[in-house]
């Protein structure tokens, strides 16, 4: 794979893009967040109460972390991409420079896991504002590093749907059948100890389980040996998704 140092370029090329719409993207980055937080962690939290001990809210924060992750990087890289890709032929003017078309795709992966960071920051400042703090200093550094490696495993994955898509409304497939699932049965809302057996095994292959996982036990203190293979997903899906995700590209846009 011909990957250089010329990654960093186009990142920075995606970031003077972005000043002109800082405001706008941030706001939209904390809307649908920040509505789980009120909603199920202030409304239902005052229900359920105390969640193993604690508020709801510890419980339901490190998922909408990581889910903000997932959901900033998700799109940046299918819309953004394909924007840039078949509308603004921004990549044809990249790849007619000393940049790669690996390196250009694998610069929007990056930029598409900044701004997953950028999402989940956002929110994690949010949740200390309102008084849910993670269990140590060390934990906030810990999960910003897990924000960077959920940011790339779902920009990959993303940038894998947008080697195929003819049009945007191929998106809506992802969307719906992959991410809105996810977002529902991987342990962001409520526990997978109360799901069907069926219903916990199919949790496993569903990568946003994994991320919630680590996530949770990084804010809570509570680590286990199972949190080995979590990340062990995280890392190797994330990994071989990039990969994947970079050659399929290349060949979209070298024809």
């Amino acid at each position: 794979m011909n990957l250089s140092r010329r990654i960093v370029f186009v990142f920075w090329r995606n970031m003077v893009s972005y000043k002109r719409f800082v405001m706008t993207t941030f706001l939209a980055s904390l809307v649908q967040p920040l509505f789980y937080l009120i909603t199920f962690g202030i409304g239902m939290g005052a229900y359920i109460g105390y969640f193993g001990g604690r508020p709801y809210l510890y419980f339901l924060v490190p998922g909408v972390l990581v889910t903000s992750v997932m959901m900033s990087a998700s799109f940046e890289c299918m819309y953004g991409t394909f924007v840039k890709m078949a509308h603004e032929k921004l990549y044809d003017a990249l790849i007619a420079t000393p940049v790669s078309a690996e390196d250009a795709v694998a610069g929007d992966i990056a930029w598409g896991a900044f701004r997953g960071l950028v999402s989940g920051s956002l929110m994690m400042i949010v949740a200390i504002l309102m008084g849910i703090l993670p269990v140590s200093p060390a934990s906030v550094l810990l999960l910003v590093l897990l924000m960077v490696f959920v940011g790339i495993l779902f920009g990959s994955l993303a940038m894998v749907v947008t080697s195929f898509a003819p049009n945007f409304d191929f998106f809506n497939y992802y969307s719906e059948l992959v991410l809105t699932p996810m977002l529902f049965f991987s342990g962001v809302f409520f526990p997978l100890d109360k799901f069907p057996p069926w219903m916990k095994t199919l949790s496993q292959f569903m990568p946003l389980t994994h991320a919630v996982a680590v996530s949770r036990a990084i804010f809570n203190g509570e680590y286990s040996r199972g949190l080995i293979l979590n990340f062990a997903v995280i890392l190797g899906l994330g990994g071989a998704a990039f990969l994947f995700g970079v050659q399929r590209m290349k060949k979209r846009l070298i024809k």
